[in-house]
Parts: structure tokens; C-alpha cells; sequence
């Protein structure tokens, strides 16, 4: 009976599966590779909302742990055969009606056609939805964005101490390790951070001798994971163990950048007296654990907190990596390669170039990715790219575009989702959602597309 039933529902079922997968296979044809990706997360949240009201309880009262939402729900074709209500079809049927289908509706130049010369009723519409946007993204950029001066400057003093302190205890303490100067980095010092300043990066950077150590970038190792590098040690037949002070580092032949965490992490959070340092400095001062990274808390001027990620550095072959792990464990010990300030300086000289909002643009959305848990896996490397990636396509971006160049961001974003790829506009072997499970990008993609019909829910911040 149960394989009956099983049959029954995906013939059911079959007719709309039919008509999905005939749609999508002729996509890319119609509307071509930007429309057939926004069609495809169009569809995937048509499906999820299907396979929601199938899967729902007969009452209220009767919810379960499954009747909640989630991404990963019963699949669209052949999930249930139980028929849909008459309102829920209704819901489905104008879901449907919903989904943009011209060609044009993808062209990131198509809201900006030469109006006609007479204004309709529905192009004065558009123009005060515009215009309206446009205040609530400047309204949410001055109350719940933007920094006050005073406070990025009391950050930057209270990292500025901790760097002093580090750096003296470290070159008395380990006075043979081979170090350059301890720099800080980070959004902070960019003007790029949002909504309180919280974290700076304190760079680290280690001397390695040139002839003992080459990069060897991941894309030619087997793991093929392009964005990491894998630091070999070289010559050992003529330079045995121990004729590097990194030596005690090697895993494997390589230079790992766990191991040297480690070894920073038994100087920088076990010998040195914070509580000390921290009552000469005012500050309260404490290593974050567990951790991957060695991170510092810092409280200062009662309440404000601040976390310094220290973040040991190699310079080679004009790379810079840095030693902050893979997500996924099994590329724990490659480097990750730094294209931050190579894509910070490109935001910025086109901003400079054209008085631009682009900078204004990655903040906001950067803030509503820090209150929207849905978000919270978009980094601010991806965002910062998918304008790049806009940027090379449209020419305006006056303070007066900012609406719709926001609007644009979001709808590339959800196509490079679709795609599962997001180029890095620096390092286009790079995929900036490598370490994004499949899962991650559909619910991504699903909220980002929920959001196109009324932006403004992205802009509330009580989530």
C-alpha cells in the first residue's frame, strides 16, 4: 500500500514537475545565463513554499520541530500526495504569476532606459518607490551603519596599546624569532567597519628565508582549493632540519599554519600576564577559547569591547598569506591568501574616481548581513566583490543611484548563488563560495530572493 501511495502522489505530482523542469531547461535560451540563474532561485523558492504547505500540520496546536521553516524540506517532486487547499494554490498560482520572465527584466541596465516622454501612471509609481528606497537605505546607513569618529578612534588607541605590549613581550621573550614589524589592519582602520567598532586585525609578519621555502598556490596541488597555498620546505638535502627557526613547524614537509598559531598561541595566552598589563593600560584583557584563530578580547571604557584577531603573515612571491584555516578540516594546513587590500584599494580608487557610493553600498549591506542571522554566512570579501563585479558593469554611481545600484548588487548576488561560483574580481581563479556548503548558498539565495518584492525587509533590524 505504501508503495501504491508513493506511486499515486508522484503521479500527482508530475504535471507541475513537468512544467518546472521544461522551464528551467529552456531558461538559459530565453533569458540568458543571468536571467536562468534568478529564474532557477525564483523557482527553488516556489518550491519551498509548495513543499512547506504540504508538509504542514492540520492544526496549530499540533506543530512539530518539522513544521518549521528550513532549506532543507521535502523535495519537489513526488514529496507528498496529499492535494493543496484551495487558498494555498491560490498562493502558488500568484508565486508563479510573480516570476519575472522577459529577458529584459535581468539586464542590470534595464531600469535605466530612456523613459518615454510622457510619464505614465506606472513610471511615477516606480520613480516614488525609488525615491522612497533611496531615503530608508540613507535613514538605515545614518542610525544603525556609520561609526561615530570618537569611537573608531578609541578603538584604534586601545588595539595601538596591545600591539606596543605584544611586540616588546615577544622580542623579549623569543628574541631569535625572525619577525618583521606588527602592524594592525582590518575594516577599522578602512573606514569600511559597521555599526560598532569591535575587531581589528593585528598582522604578524614571520621572516622566512627565500632559498629553505617556496608557495606552491592550491589550484596546482591535488586538493585544487585556489585562494590557499601550500608553504614547502626546500633544499632540505642541503639544508637540514633545524636550518630555519620554522622548522618546528613542518607537517608533512610543509610549513603549517596551525602549528605556528600554536606555537603564538603558548607564548601570547599562556605566559603573558594580561590581567597586569591589562591594569596598567585601564583595559581588561583576555584570549577568546576555545578559538581557531588567537584572538584578544579587550574591554575598555566600561562596556565597549574589542577583539584583536592576531593573525600570523608571510610575504612570498608577492603573495600574502595569511594564517587563518580553511573552514573545512581537511585543508588545515594550507595558507589562505590575503586579497583584501588588493580589493579595498580598487572600492575605493572607483569611489574616489566618480564621488561614488560604492563604499556606502558594501557598508549597508555588511550591517544588515551582521543583524540577519539568515545572512551571517555572506562575508564581507564576497560583498565587496559582487560590487566590484557591478562596478565593471555599470557606470553610475552617483549618491543618487544609490537605490538601484543596491537593488543591483542583491540581484548579481543571487545569481552568482545560483551558480555557486563567485569569482574574485582580483584573482578570478579564486572562488569566493568555496568554503559555502550547497545547503548555505539555496538558503541564501532563498532569502536574498524572498526580499526582491519588498527590499525593505532587509533594512529592519529586529531580527
Amino acid at each position: 500500500m505504501a508503495g501504491a501511495g508513493e506511486r499515486k502522489g508522484k503521479k500527482e505530482d508530475n504535471g507541475i514537475g513537468t512544467a518546472i523542469d521544461f522551464m528551467l531547461s529552456n531558461a538559459r535560451l530565453v533569458l540568458g545565463v543571468g536571467g536562468a540563474a534568478m529564474l532557477g532561485i525564483a523557482t527553488l523558492a516556489v518550491k519551498r513554499m509548495y513543499d512547506r504547505a504540504l508538509s504542514a500540520p492540520a492544526s496549530p496546536s499540533r506543530m512539530s520541530q518539522a513544521g518549521k521553516r528550513s532549506w532543507e524540506e521535502p523535495s519537489w517532486m513526488g514529496s507528498s500526495s496529499r492535494m493543496l487547499n484551495k487558498d494555498m494554490k491560490n498562493n502558488i498560482s500568484r508565486s508563479l504569476q510573480s516570476l519575472p520572465t522577459e529577458p529584459t527584466a535581468f539586464d542590470p541596465d534595464f531600469p535605466h532606459l530612456k523613459p518615454p516622454s510622457k510619464k505614465s501612471s506606472t513610471d511615477l509609481k516606480k520613480a516614488r518607490l525609488r525615491l522612497s528606497m533611496q531615503e530608508k537605505l540613507f535613514s538605515y546607513y545614518r542610525k544603525n551603519v556609520a561609526i561615530p569618529a570618537g569611537e573608531q578612534s578609541r578603538a584604534k588607541q586601545a588595539a595601538m596599546d596591545i600591539c606596543a605590549e605584544l611586540r616588546t613581550f615577544i622580542h623579549s621573550k623569543l628574541p631569535d624569532m625572525p619577525l618583521r614589524d606588527m602592524y594592525l589592519s582590518g575594516s577599522l582602520y578602512d573606514d569600511l567597519q559597521v555599526v560598532t567598532a569591535d575587531h581589528i586585525q593585528l598582522m604578524v609578519p614571520l621572516v622566512v628565508e627565500r632559498n629553505l621555502w617556496s608557495c606552491i598556490p592550491g589550484e596546482d596541488t591535488i586538493m585544487n582549493v585556489p585562494g590557499f597555498c601550500l608553504v614547502r620546505r626546500e633544499n632540505p638535502e642541503y639544508f637540514p632540519k633545524g636550518s630555519s627557526y620554522w622548522d618546528r613547524c613542518i607537517v608533512g614537509g610543509y610549513l603549517s599554519p596551525k602549528v605556528v598559531v600554536e606555537n603564538f598561541e603558548k607564548v601570547v595566552a599562556g605566559s603573558i600576564n594580561w590581567p597586569a598589563i591589562g591594569s596598567l593600560l585601564d583595559y581588561i584583557i583576555r584570549p577568546v577559547v576555545p578559538s581557531e584563530t588567537l584572538i584578544l578580547e579587550v574591554q575598555y571604557e566600561a562596556e565597549r569591547r574589542l577583539f584583536i584577531d592576531f593573525l600570523p603573515t608571510l610575504v612570498m612571491e608577492d603573495c600574502v598569506l595569511i594564517a587563518k584555516p580553511h573552514r573545512f578540516a581537511e585543508y588545515g594546513n594550507m595558507w589562505r591568501l590575503s586579497l583584501r587590500a588588493s580589493e579595498t584599494a580598487r572600492l575605493r580608487a572607483a569611489d574616489q574616481q566618480d564621488s561614488g557610493c560604492r563604499c556606502i553600498c558594501l557598508k549597508i549591506l555588511k550591517a544588515i548581513c551582521r543583524f540577519k542571522p539568515s545572512l551571517n554566512r555572506l562575508n564581507a570579501s564576497q560583498l565587496t566583490n559582487v560590487i566590484l563585479h557591478v562596478s565593471d558593469q555599470e557606470l553610475c554611481w552617483s549618491h543618487d543611484a544609490l537605490a538601484d545600484r543596491f537593488l543591483q548588487v542583491i540581484r548579481e548576488l543571487i545569481g552568482y548563488l545560483e551558480r555557486g561560483n563567485l569569482p574574485s574580481a582580483v584573482n578570478p581563479k579564486v572562488n569566493l563560495f568555496c568554503e559555502l556548503t550547497p545547503e548555505e548558498v539555496d538558503e541564501l539565495g532563498y532569502t536574498l530572493y524572498s526580499s526582491l518584492s519588498e527590499p525593505e525587509v532587509l533594512l529592519k533590524t529586529d531580527t
